[in-house]
């Protein structure tokens, strides 16, 4: 059975971030694939300024291209509602029953899981990976694993990550500010970025 991570998320835009945690995982956790996937209508961010989809794919699409275990899956944008995990694991198990699903999430995803649609669905359906994080306490997460297993049967591993102040509300602010965005997102993405003239003022990625 293969064992495949999930990145799900707005990818708006994709940035090292993202890449170190699933490159994280993909070692710790001895995966075959991490499957990069787009959010296409993401509920938590109805009213914020997110780019189209076609954008957001193209640029993860970029990302990941040259390393041979990551994969952008389009799968969000065929949907018409909002792109729930529990529905999109359910979806993914449908189609891929010969496959294992792991969960990919930062520290504080873990403390918020139980505000999510249908928590305990997604917990069911696939193992969470949980990047260790230098503002959560060990024990603090510790506690908050022995919670979701029990209330949830939830199959949590933690993994170290190394700190990175990157982040794609960074990134859209230096960009509105004409401030250099290299280093922080791959360069294919910072090309495609200034050649659609996107985050700035004059965008239409909207």
């Amino acid at each position: 059975m293969k064992k495949i991570g999930i990145m799900g998320g707005t990818f708006n835009p994709i940035h090292y971030g993202h890449l170190m945690l699933a490159e994280n995982a993909y070692d710790f956790c001895r995966l075959d694939q991490i499957w990069f996937i787009p959010s296409a209508d993401p509920p938590h961010k109805m009213n914020m300024d997110v780019l189209d989809y076609e954008y957001r794919s193209r640029m993860t699409e970029l990302a990941v291209r040259d390393i041979p275990y990551f994969l952008k899956y389009d799968f969000e944008n065929k949907r018409n509602e909002p792109s729930y995990t529990s529905e999109t694991l359910r979806l993914l198990k449908a189609d891929y029953p010969e496959m294992e699903f792991y969960f990919i999430m930062g520290a504080d995803s873990l403390f918020q899981l139980e505000t999510w649609h249908e928590p305990e669905k997604v917990m069911a359906q696939a193992g969470l990976i949980v990047a260790v994080r230098d503002h959560h306490s060990l024990e603090e997460m510790q506690k908050q694993i022995d919670h979701l297993t029990d209330k949830y049967g939830a199959r949590i591993q933690l993994m170290d990550m190394p700190g990175t102040d990157v982040s794609s509300a960074l990134i859209r602010k230096k960009i509105k500010n004409h401030r250099t965005i290299r280093f922080l997102v791959p360069e294919s993405v910072r090309e495609y970025i200034q050649s659609h003239d996107l985050y700035t003022e004059r965008s239409d990625g909207k």
